[in-house]
Parts: C-alpha cells; structure tokens; sequence
C-alpha cells in the first residue's frame, strides 16, 4: 500500500509538472504571439464541429463526436507546438549564442561543442559531429566568420583528415541557413560514418582541445557583453 501511495505522489507531481510547463510555455508564447490562444481554440472548435456535423450527417453523432473531440485535441496539440516552436526562435533570433541553443536539443547521435572558435566581436564557431561527419556552425559577422571557419577547418584537418566536414553561416542572407531551419540542415545530411568512426572523430578532437576547454560558458544565449578575457587565445 505504501509503495501504490508512492507511486501515486510521484505521478501526481510529474502531473502538476507538465501542467506548470505548459503553463509557462503559453505564457511565454502570448508575448511573442498574442492571437495563440484565439487560433488553437478555433482550430479546436472547428476540427470538432467538422466531426460532430458529419455524425449527424451519417446518423453517428455520438461517436464521431468522441472522435472529433481527440482529434480536435490532437490538432490544438500540434498548432500549439509549431507556434510555441516559432515563438522560441524568433526570441533567440539575433542573440550571440543562439545557435548553440538550437544544438544543443539537436537530438541523438549527434555531440556538440559549442565555441571552438571565437574572436573579440563575438563571432562564434560551434562543432557538432554525427554519422553526416562534423558540422561547423558560425553565428556573427559573415565576413569575419569565413577566417574563423577556414582556421578552424585548418586546424582539425591535421587529425581527422578522412572526416567530411561541412560548414554553416546562421543568418536570413544569401547562402546562409536561419535559425529556424538549423537542426532540420543537419539532419537531412547524408550519413556516411559508422558509430565507431564518429566515436574516434570525437576522441581525437577532444584531444587536440578547444578555445573554450577551460572556460566556463553558460547555457543559452550568451550576455550581448560578453568578452574573451585578455589572457584568452583568440582567433
């Protein structure tokens, strides 16, 4: 009975905390968009009244009503989700260190490092690699970013040589992939390592070290004053 008890508080509390997250979540998604709450209550209704309309049309209102009820909550779910999605990246848009949110959550198979390459005006490189090879991702300046991302390359190419290494500029300019779009980029280069060649292209850049080894970096979005101390080595 005790341990039932338990088990019973401790659903309770994930409960309640999944109900504050999405709490939290709407409220943060209503400042960037104000009209969220209007549209996924009107995609509920609609979805429902749909269903309800053609039980009554085929003699079943009761259970295409139940129907229409799940699928009404389902499609809420799904609106909800992609604008609570795109509130998050428009607020992140333009921060230093914004890619490095977005990489963060990149998902399985995939290690990430974030600020392998950084200079005074914080330009940034980041490094994830995967089965696609690694992956350099530049956020700042699209002029100052092609000098740290031909050193960085220059640099690793002296210890993995047989890796493909691909290159992005985060931006809404030409040739560059926005913020919004960075993870499904990744995701959608082609896989050409094993899970041991991806193991050993990890261990030997963790050897050959980073800019930011021995510096604590915080998570998210870097201060917009952030600087490289001036014992720090630049690129």
């Amino acid at each position: 009975m005790a341990r039932k008890a338990n088990t019973d508080s401790a659903d309770a509390a994930a409960n309640t905390g999944r109900l504050k997250q999405i709490a939290l979540t709407y409220k943060m998604t209503r400042k960037a968009d104000p009209k969220v709450g209007l549209v996924v209550a009107a995609v509920g209704i609609v979805t429902f009244g749909v269903f309800l309309a053609i039980g009554f049309l085929i003699d079943h209102p009761i259970y295409l009503g139940i129907l229409g009820f799940l699928l009404a909550f389902l499609a809420m779910a799904i609106v909800f989700g992609r604008r609570a999605e795109r509130a998050a990246y428009g607020q992140l848009e333009g921060q230093p260190g914004a890619a490095a949110s977005v990489l963060q959550n990149i998902g399985r198979g995939w290690s990430f490092t974030p600020a392998v390459a950084m200079n005074r005006s914080q330009d940034v490189v980041h490094r994830a690699v995967g089965r696609a090879g690694i992956v350099l991702v530049a956020e700042g300046n699209p002029n100052r970013v092609k000098s740290l991302l031909a050193a960085e390359k220059k640099r690793m190419n002296r210890v993995v040589v047989d890796v493909p290494v691909h290159d992005v500029i985060v931006g809404n300019g030409e040739g560059q992939v926005s913020l919004k779009k960075l993870r499904t980029t990744l995701m959608k280069l082609p896989r050409v390592l094993t899970g041991p060649q991806v193991t050993a292209a990890n261990d030997r850049l963790r050897a050959m070290g980073d800019l930011m080894s021995n510096m604590p970096l915080p998570k998210g979005p870097m201060p917009k004053g952030m600087r490289m101390p001036r014992g720090g080595k630049m690129r």
